[in-house]
């Protein structure tokens, strides 16, 4: 049996509020990289804990990876359609 780990991952807001959020995945739409991340529990209300939030993964100036919000409309529906493809696989895999 395969045991669950979380990966918690710490942000700070513009207000320098710290927010945990649980990285779900980490996936590779057109050569760029992105975590897929939901708030951690007791972060937020319920409602917000079933969205998903998006970032791309980035390198900074010092060699470390940083996470960016993705603005681009475009780029941000080209992710979704690529998780919304993971999705409706998965659930075919687990109606065999």
């Amino acid at each position: 049996m395969r045991e669950e780990t979380t990966d918690l991952v710490t942000l700070v807001d513009e207000e320098g509020n710290e927010h945990q959020f649980e990285l779900i995945d980490i996936i590779e739409v057109d050569e760029r990289r992105y975590a897929i991340m939901t708030p951690a529990e007791g972060e937020g209300d319920e409602e917000a804990e079933e969205e998903a939030y998006i970032f791309r993964l980035e390198t900074d100036e010092n060699g470390d990876e940083i996470l960016v919000d993705v603005e681009d409309e475009e780029e941000f529906n080209r992710v979704c359609a690529v998780l919304e493809e993971m999705d409706e696989e998965t659930d075919e895999e687990e109606e065999e």
